[in-house]
């Protein structure tokens, strides 16, 4: 038993999970073009070469995963969108999660290690996790109207 709304939950949560998949395509695509400018121009950045890693691996996950929900899409009854909400909120939580890795990561690797690879990994962190908890906190400001 679907409800009325059930066609616009799914019209939202499609268009969460291409935002998501818009967002990983970005990652990568930034990531492997910083990648390929710091080989080809012989040029030397642990602190850019860290960051773009991370930014091509994260932006690769998002891809996967997103594109794994978007496949599964349904309409969702009053548990379905219930089971959603829950699972959107615990995103967010691991998004905060994310970012205070990345300063973690970032803060240690300057002050203790003064090693700046640490430093970029830790700011490519925080970036893709405040952009994650932006594109779920949008969605979740979407759905609970």
């Amino acid at each position: 038993m679907s409800f009325m709304w059930a066609d616009t939950l799914l019209a939202a949560e499609g268009a969460h999970l291409l935002r998501l998949l818009l967002w990983g395509a970005a990652s990568l695509l930034v990531g492997t073009g910083l990648l390929a400018w710091l080989r080809l121009g012989a040029h030397r950045s642990t602190l850019l070469e860290q960051f773009a890693i991370q930014t091509a691996a994260w932006g690769a996950a998002e891809i996967a995963l997103a594109a794994l929900a978007r496949a599964s899409l349904g309409m969702r009854d009053l548990t379905g969108a219930t089971r959603l909400d829950r699972l959107l909120w615990l995103n967010l939580g691991l998004d905060a999660g994310y970012v205070m890795l990345g300063l973690a990561l970032a803060v240690v690797g300057w002050r203790l290690a003064r090693h700046l690879g640490y430093v970029g990994a830790g700011i490519a962190i925080v970036l893709q996790g405040g952009a994650l908890a932006l594109l779920d906190l949008t969605f979740a400001i979407q759905i609970s109207r």
